[in-house]
Formats: structure tokens, sequence, C-alpha cells
């Protein structure tokens, strides 16, 4: 079986639309399915390894969000199946997110630590 490691980039993708980010999801799915992918969070898509974060309540404009996506669950809960979260550390820093804030199952890589992933993968997925 193929193993596969899945890079997000990109946060908060259509979730005003949807109760999850689709990419977490359709991955999550394929996992469900019986693929092997771990994630790589890079880019804007650190945000979602931040512990605690409290969406509800969530109002754009006067359309209320009843259901909003919860990433940093959708991740914990993606481990509990076995998958790996890896999460970019130079992003992280470069954002300003203080490392302390994040979920501490997440493993923080330098940048220059995630073409060495990529060894361990048979695909790599960019998001």
């Amino acid at each position: 079986m193929n193993r596969i490691l899945s890079i997000v980039t990109t946060a908060y993708r259509a979730t005003q639309e949807e109760q999850d980010d689709a990419v977490l999801w359709v991955n999550r799915a394929l996992v469900n399915g019986g693929a092997q992918i771990d994630f790589l969070l890079q880019g804007s898509a650190v945000n979602y390894a931040v512990a605690r974060q409290d969406p509800a309540g969530l109002v754009i404009g006067s359309v209320a969000i009843e259901r909003p996506a919860v990433p940093p669950a959708d991740l914990l809960a993606a481990q509990d199946s076995g998958m790996q979260v890896f999460v970019d550390r130079d992003d992280v820093e470069a954002l300003g997110i203080e490392p302390g804030s994040l979920e501490r199952q997440f493993e923080l890589i330098p940048k220059t630590s995630a073409t060495a992933l990529f060894e361990h993968y048979d695909q790599v997925w960019l998001w």
C-alpha cells in the first residue's frame, strides 16, 4: 500500500460554507477507506495546530455559522485513527504563533527537514 504525505498549505479553505476543511475531510475519508496518509501543515495551515480554538458564536456579517469547522479537533481525531501530524516550525514562527500554544501531540519540524520526510512516502500531495 502506498504511503502518502499530504501537505496542507492553506487554512480555512471553504470553512464558512462547510462544517470542516474539505482537504482534511477528504484525506480522513481516504484513510477510513484504507489509505495510509499523514499530514504536514505549512503556510497559513499551521494555524490548525493551535490548541483551544473555539469558533462557537462566529458571525460573518449577518450570517451566523452554526457548525463552524474546528480543525485542531479534526487533526486530533486523525491522529487517533493512526495519522501523523507534522507542523512546519518556521511557518509557526513567521506567523508569530507561540509554539507553546500548539497541540502537544503534533510534531514540530523545521522547514529544512520537510524534504527528508518525503523519503518515507510513496506519494506527496500538495494542497
